[in-house]
């Protein structure tokens, strides 16, 4: 028994060496956070034809065998909250201005859809450091946790954080960047994304970047073509 104790604690030994060198071999290795910053839908979207088909053919359904209450009792619910006022409601427009004119720039555009930041400018892992579409990011490196660095990204973007919400502490998805005949210099490093989400306030002042786009789903594929697949899958719109 004091043998097989030994022989144990010598395998327990030599696996925590070789768990000890594997992260010390990959500690090298770079980490980037980066934050998918989202804006919900502000106006319910079109049904589809099909659903809407269904509801019609439902409630016609219904009322072929719904209760009848007698007219006196549906003659008293009719005239309920009648009086000498009325309410002109003119609903707002589905399609704005920024719409019709295509301002990729603006958050009041595409009201039924998610829209999602893009900054043009230097980003980790580009090549010669030219500007490029991406995410606001950081380079993980004294921060506390992830999600931290992940908060840095977006402030320094932003200015503050007082009207976003970022979507729990772990990361949404990440992804492995390899070298390439463009960027030979730089290892591969991992890039970890964040979900944060607009809260309260329809205008932001974007820093530190030439430019940025709010940008839907489908145009967001435009910008990535190479990782188009990768975040088809990642974003759930």
């Amino acid at each position: 028994m004091q043998k097989l104790t030994n022989s144990l604690q010598s395998l327990l030994r030599l696996s925590r060496r070789g768990f000890s060198t594997t992260t010390t071999s990959s500690s090298s290795d770079k980490i980037v956070a980066s934050v998918l910053f989202e804006r919900l839908p502000v106006v319910i979207p079109k049904i589809d034809p099909v659903v809407y088909a269904f509801q019609e053919f439902s409630y016609r359904w219904t009322q072929q065998y719904r209760r009848k209450y007698p007219d006196e009792v549906l003659g008293k619910s009719d005239a309920r909250g009648q009086g000498d006022y009325q309410i002109d409601y003119i609903p707002a427009p589905r399609v704005t201005e920024a719409d019709h004119k295509n301002d990729k720039r603006s958050l009041q555009r595409a009201l039924d859809r998610r829209l999602y930041l893009l900054l043009y400018g230097a980003s980790y892992g580009s090549s010669e450091g030219k500007p490029v579409w991406h995410f606001p990011e950081k380079v993980y490196e004294t921060e506390e946790t992830l999600r931290k660095c992940a908060e840095s990204a977006l402030k320094s973007v932003l200015g503050d954080l007082s009207h976003t919400y970022f979507v729990g502490n772990a990361p949404m998805a990440h992804m492995v960047i390899q070298p390439t005949n463009d960027m030979p210099d730089i290892s591969s490093f991992k890039r970890f994304f964040f979900k944060s989400q607009v809260i309260a306030t329809n205008s932001y002042n974007v820093g530190k970047c030439e430019d940025h786009v709010w940008v839907t789903k489908d145009e967001l594929m435009e910008y990535f073509p190479e990782q188009a697949a990768f975040f088809n899958k990642m974003i759930i719109s």
